[in-house]
């Protein structure tokens, strides 16, 4: 029994896997046209199915808008009953309907024609009421769904899944959606974490522990106690970074000098040209930099001006390790 099982899983992900192969090949020109309407509007990408359709539709929605295509999910039943005025002229709207004859999808074309809605059609039929009443058609057929009865929708939804997603990619590559659009549409989960900036994360104005060069020992011992950071920015009057001062930099001075004077200049013990970072930098990246040198912190520069500061428990807190 635990073969047949088995045999039967291998075979259902084979049939699925062969109609996404077979919906590859059929891929031509329609998508580019579905793409270009979707891209030229100056509305939202309405997704509209009935049943397993619209759960498919639900996610492809989902997909494109996390990608940088406005989207949203509509019931065709709801539609019908006053949701249609969440449709206007300026939106695109995807229906999907395996046979192209689903009743609720049906009645509900002429009603977004009305509109002025324009309709790209993903169908398993495409000689069916949807196909012939929509301006793009995106061919879902299937020779055969991975039920062993050809009844459940199974290779279909695949098949539109996969669809669906091929035309949110499509997108992300046609609008030049970058890494930094993906984090601003995702700024809490795990997910988002990984875009945070370091602009997201790290203190500015009155929060950074600056202090001018001529400040002394003691009183910078005192500011760097005060601060809580362990560290001090060191800059000039028009807050340009001269240097660092850490408790790293004051053990090296008390070991190397013979006698101790807490009077000299801060800028006589600290350190010149320090690592900085910049605050569209990712806090990845800032992070990697710290483990790379063995540091707990970053100024932050913009123009050779210090504009923020980063500490290495900023980066804990935002769980980003």
């Amino acid at each position: 029994m635990q073969s047949s099982v088995l045999d039967s899983a291998k075979k259902a992900l084979e049939i699925e896997i062969e109609s996404i192969r077979e919906a590859r090949e059929r891929l031509g020109d329609e998508l580019i046209d579905a793409v270009d309407l979707i891209l030229t509007g100056s509305g939202r990408l309405v997704v509209c199915g009935m049943g397993k359709s619209g759960l498919v539709g639900k996610k492809i929605s989902a997909t494109l808008s996390s990608t940088g295509t406005p989207s949203f999910f509509l019931h065709p039943a709801e539609a019908l009953h006053g949701d249609l005025g969440m449709v206007t002229d300026q939106d695109v709207v995807l229906l999907l309907s395996n046979s192209g004859e689903t009743e609720e999808i049906v009645r509900l074309i002429p009603f977004l024609r009305r509109v002025g809605a324009r309709l790209i059609a993903m169908v398993g039929n495409t000689d069916s009421t949807l196909a012939k009443m929509s301006d793009v058609v995106l061919d879902s057929s299937v020779r055969i769904e991975a039920c062993p009865m050809n009844l459940a929708p199974t290779s279909s939804t695949v098949v539109s899944m996969a669809l669906g997603d091929a035309i949110a990619v499509a997108l992300i590559e046609a609008r030049g959606f970058k890494e930094k659009d993906f984090a601003r549409l995702h700024p809490s989960g795990s997910l988002g974490r990984r875009f945070l900036t370091v602009a997201d994360l790290m203190h500015s104005e009155d929060e950074i522990p600056l202090v001018r060069p001529d400040m002394g020992l003691r009183q910078a011992v005192v500011e760097m106690s005060r601060g809580g950071f362990g560290a001090l920015v060191i800059v000039d009057d028009s807050n340009n970074l001269q240097g660092v001062f850490t408790d790293g930099d004051l053990r090296r001075y008390f070991e190397k000098s013979a006698q101790i004077d807490l009077d000299v200049e801060v800028s006589e013990v600290m350190t010149r040209n320090p690592r900085n970072t910049s605050p569209e930098r990712l806090a990845m990246e800032a992070l990697k930099t710290m483990e790379d040198k063995s540091i707990t912190s970053l100024p932050v520069v913009q123009n050779t001006r210090v504009v923020g500061f980063l500490h290495l428990h900023d980066i804990l807190r935002a769980r980003l390790v």
